[in-house]
């Protein structure tokens, strides 16, 4: 996400006919992987001002397949930017138009659904949103992360009405997120060294701090390390306090083993807490020749 000027506009009803034609382009592209394609996001919303900007979710078969599209989307006018910071998503993005992929079965599209379906059927909440978008928009006319920051709590409340609880991993990017992050780092590390929190650890892609969320509340962090091309460590995973002995903390390791499987990893060590080791013994990981360190081949 970029820093650029933000325009809230009235609805218009020619964004349903401009979601449509542009979906066949991205249904053509995509083939026989792709399954469904939802129009999300404000302009999806009859009688929502918005961001003169339509949001989709293709819905595909297989993530990793996608990539084999790029080229043919970037034909068509679209800049590929990877994950863009959510884990098992691809997003594409041109004037106009945000193109968010995940795999059927990702929690991350019942949560765009619901809150779309939430809102097209609440006006009370809809008009409210809208009116808090206006006055973003002015206080942030040209700060486009500070403007999607603050709508933050505004749509957890909606994620809370939905009943919206799926589990989904992002990388933490919100200054509410860095200081989820922080708090839960300080309840884990008494015995434990961990590489500090600064510019040379937050931007550098050797190192990767992953948001759990369970709904709109965060739950869990791990902080990962990769080695090499084919070799990562997890330097710490942790779940918070009340949502422990839940499954979460297996949810959470297997998802981030399948997202570093993925990127071609083939095996992953632990630098373990004496407390968690039988965690890890329990889900394939073996000791290894350094104290509380274990290793896990994918």
């Amino acid at each position: 996400m970029t820093n650029k000027a933000v325009e809230v506009v009235a609805y218009d009803t020619k964004w349903i006919e401009i979601f449509e034609a542009e979906a066949e382009h991205i249904q053509q592209i995509l083939r026989d992987n792709c399954i469904a394609i939802h129009h999300i996001g404000s302009t999806s919303i009859p009688g929502l001002a918005a961001k003169p900007i339509i949001d989709m979710i293709p819905v595909v078969r297989n993530i990793v397949a996608v990539d084999n599209a790029t080229i043919a989307m970037e034909r068509i006018g679209y800049i590929a930017k990877g994950e863009h910071g959510m884990l098992f998503r691809r997003f594409f993005q041109k004037d106009g138009f945000n193109i968010h992929v995940f795999e059927a079965g990702n929690p991350v599209i019942a949560r765009h659904l619901q809150f779309r379906d939430w809102l097209r059927a609440h006006h009370k909440d809809r008009d409210a949103y809208a009116a808090l978008k206006k006055e973003l928009a002015e206080k942030y006319s040209d700060d486009l992360l500070s403007y999607c920051f603050a709508k933050e709590t505004f749509i957890a409340s909606i994620d809370k009405k939905t009943g919206f609880k799926g589990l989904h991993i992002v990388k933490a990017l919100t200054p509410k997120e860095w200081e989820v992050v922080a708090y839960l780092r300080e309840q884990c590390t008494s015995n434990q060294s961990l590489p500090a929190i600064n510019a040379n650890t937050t931007d550098n892609s050797k190192y990767l701090h992953f948001i759990l969320y369970q709904g709109f509340q965060i739950i869990g962090y791990a902080n990962i390390e990769l080695n090499t091309e084919s070799q990562a460590t997890i330097l710490l995973l942790v779940i918070d306090t009340p949502y422990r002995n839940q499954s979460n903390g297996e949810a959470f390791l297997k998802q981030c083993e399948h997202w570093l499987k993925q990127q071609n990893i083939k095996t992953v060590q632990v630098q373990a807490l004496a407390e968690s080791e039988y965690f890890y013994q329990t889900y394939g990981y073996v000791p290894i020749t350094e104290k509380l360190r274990l290793e896990k081949i994918l």
